[in-house]
């Protein structure tokens, strides 16, 4: 029994290391990376704003009336809503705002996706800028995002953000995707790897993004965002990230709503990571940028990570409680990879959440793992249906606008 505890903690702890290593050198990375400024464009492309809504009634039309004030010329632009389950009353007001708006009921944002391509005109837009019904671009995104566009980039992640901070949920939130940002985008960047999409906040070229929707498995999938990252790496194209090109994003405000939101991302993490052994992953080139996506498909979520340190604490006050040596290594090494892991996290964090609010906010955690755990236990493999999370949060700070 003992030895079998000893060879498990070993397994544990080699997968430990390996992955905080991993974590630890490219928020280093993304510490160190700059970048020379793209040029800005002399032309500018014609650009569709793309917003599919499930049932966000009480949200949509105030990002459709922000995305249509925002300071790209007029005539270069149009916002389209995919309109899944809204209220007639809203599929009015978005028209009257200035939208298009296409009404279908595929109750999956891949699907509402596919949908609003097939409507589209070969040629008529240059770029498609996907964003969520929550989402609010910052002034100047879409040129900045037109820049990388002329300078060659088909695939392009704005610096997704929060837009709330008014519980300890969401500014927890809110700090987990500035740490995606700078590891999963940044880091990645600097490392030479293509940036991971974050969901929403994205634009592609418009025959690329139409190509990667029209492959039907994408249509049966929820994790979407994964599915293009899987997409671009089979035709070798680097997403690109703009660290300036802000767009603001609602963060969950509540346990619940983590729970859900988790319960999804460990879903398709799980099926995406299925999908690197299967036959249509075969033909596909083994190089660097292949081993690096297997690698980040292999982490646990951060939460999990802090569940398993946990754990380990509480076994090693067992073993100095007890006298008994039942685990290995000895404490010292796992105390010391516990502060290689929060070294990582204090690099990827911006310096604007070292503050009193994210030290009361850090007495939630408890509660998020638990919430991560009990998601974890009802992850369903094949799931078929989109797992929504309520948007309601419209109230900008000045300084967001």
């Amino acid at each position: 029994m003992v030895t079998f505890l000893y060879i498990a903690g070993l397994l544990i702890f080699i997968y430990l290391f390996c992955s905080i290593t991993y974590l630890l050198v490219v928020a280093i990375a993304g510490l160190m990376y700059r970048e020379d400024p793209i040029p800005e464009a002399s032309e500018l492309a014609n650009i569709l704003v793309l917003i599919p809504s499930f049932r966000d009634d009480h949200i949509i039309c105030h990002t459709v009336q922000e995305a249509i004030l925002h300071n790209y010329p007029r005539d270069k632009f149009d916002v389209m809503v995919v309109a899944d389950s809204l209220k007639p009353m809203t599929v009015q007001q978005l028209r009257h705002l200035g939208a298009s708006v296409l009404e279908v009921n595929t109750r999956m944002k891949s699907r509402s996706i596919h949908s609003a391509m097939e409507t589209l005109l070969p040629g008529q837009y240059d770029l498609v800028m996907l964003l969520d019904a929550d989402n609010i671009m910052k002034p100047d995104c879409l040129r900045l995002v037109n820049n990388a566009y002329k300078a060659g980039h088909q695939a392009i992640q704005c610096h997704r953000t929060a837009k709330n901070e008014q519980t300890s949920v969401a500014l927890l939130d809110a700090i987990s995707e500035e740490i995606n940002n700078h590891l999963f985008r940044q880091g990645q960047q600097a490392l030479g790897f293509s940036a991971a999409p974050s969901g929403s906040g994205m634009a592609f070229e418009f025959n690329l993004l139409k190509s990667i929707f029209n492959w039907k498995p994408i249509l049966e999938n929820p994790g979407e965002d994964r599915e293009i990252d899987m997409q671009l790496l089979k035709r070798g194209i680097q997403m690109h990230y703009l660290p300036e090109a802000w767009v603001l994003d609602e963060k969950v405000a509540s346990h619940d709503v983590f729970e859900k939101q988790r319960l999804r991302w460990l879903e398709a993490q799980w099926y995406h990571l299925r999908m690197f052994w299967e036959p249509d992953m075969i033909g596909i080139y083994k190089d660097r940028h292949y081993y690096n996506k297997l690698v980040q498909n292999l982490l646990l979520p951060r939460s999990l990570y802090l569940v398993v340190f946990s754990a380990i604490l509480v076994l090693v006050i067992i073993r100095y409680a007890t006298g008994w040596a039942f685990f290995f290594p000895v404490p010292g090494w796992w105390l010391s990879l516990l502060l290689f892991f929060l070294l990582t996290l204090a690099i990827a964090m911006p310096s604007r959440y070292y503050s009193s609010p994210t030290i009361k906010a850090l007495l939630s955690l408890p509660a998020l793992m638990v919430a991560m755990l009990r998601a974890l236990l009802k992850v369903k493999t094949g799931r078929k249906e989109f797992i929504p999370t309520p948007k309601s949060y419209t109230g900008l700070k000045e300084s967001q606008k």
